[in-house]
């Protein structure tokens, strides 16, 4: 599989095969179900797995759980 890179407004999202397609595809999927807040939150981080810099995200979710 070629590498693709995916569009939307000012995120680009990185699909070097098949697994990330079908990531992105399940998360397409879900984004137009209706969620919990939960729900929302955590299909919003996994889409962030996909960015080239998804460490970042990382470290914003762990500083967000060791200020609780």
């Amino acid at each position: 599989m070629r590498r693709y890179i995916i569009t939307e407004g000012n995120k680009r999202y990185l699909i070097d095969n098949r697994r990330d397609l079908s990531i992105y595809t399940q998360i397409k999927k879900l984004e137009k179900k209706k969620l919990s807040k939960q729900d929302k939150e955590l299909v919003k981080f996994i889409k962030t797995q996909l960015e080239k810099d998804w460490r970042k995200y990382l470290l914003i979710k762990l500083k967000k759980l060791n200020k609780r």
